[in-house]
């Protein structure tokens, strides 16, 4: 979703007097409809994936929500599949949007700063921060979470985890107000 943000913001700057015809509602709606149909295509054979594995003793995670690392880590079976799988989707989601969101406001900022009139350079850096605050909010405990699920587990405080694991929750809420 902060990849199709990232594109508004980029034509709504660099082409302000065509973006009504860029981005029609058409465009918009399939575009959004791809981004959720890819985000629900990957995350599909998560419950198929842990539907038989077994506890181990407590089925109760440590975490604030349910994500697949946490209730994986649950069971007494092998989890490669799961730890493979969880890894692969993460890296297609995280990778591609760290790839396209970067080039984006770069190529917003670098027209920012050609803009004529310092009182729209100011208006369209205003609006390009806003979007890249609320990028890093998301992405920061988002990453932080996967990557100590994944490689950091012994090397973490718990108390720590669970606190970049609540901040993970937080950005839908502060986007508003970004």
């Amino acid at each position: 979703m902060l990849m199709l943000v990232a594109l508004d913001c980029y034509v709504a700057i660099c082409y302000p007097l065509h973006y009504a015809t860029i981005l029609t509602n058409p465009i918009i709606a399939k575009a959004g409809l791809a981004t959720f149909l890819k985000d629900v295509l990957l995350m599909i054979p998560v419950p198929f994936l842990v539907k038989h594995l077994p506890f181990c003793q407590s089925n109760i995670i440590s975490f604030t929500y349910c994500d697949h690392m946490s209730v994986v880590k649950l069971f007494c079976a092998s989890i490669k599949v799961n730890v493979i799988y969880g890894l692969v989707v993460a890296l297609l989601i995280g990778v591609f949007d760290i790839c396209c969101i970067p080039v984006s406001y770069t190529m917003t900022l670098q027209a920012v700063f050609n803009l004529s009139s310092a009182d729209a350079q100011q208006k369209a850096f205003g609006i390009c921060i806003a979007h890249i605050s609320a990028t890093i909010i998301t992405y920061v405990p988002t990453f932080f979470t996967f990557f100590t699920h994944h490689f950091g587990e012994h090397i973490i405080p718990p108390s720590l985890h669970i606190i970049m694991a609540t901040l993970y929750l937080l950005p839908p809420t502060l986007n508003p107000t970004i």
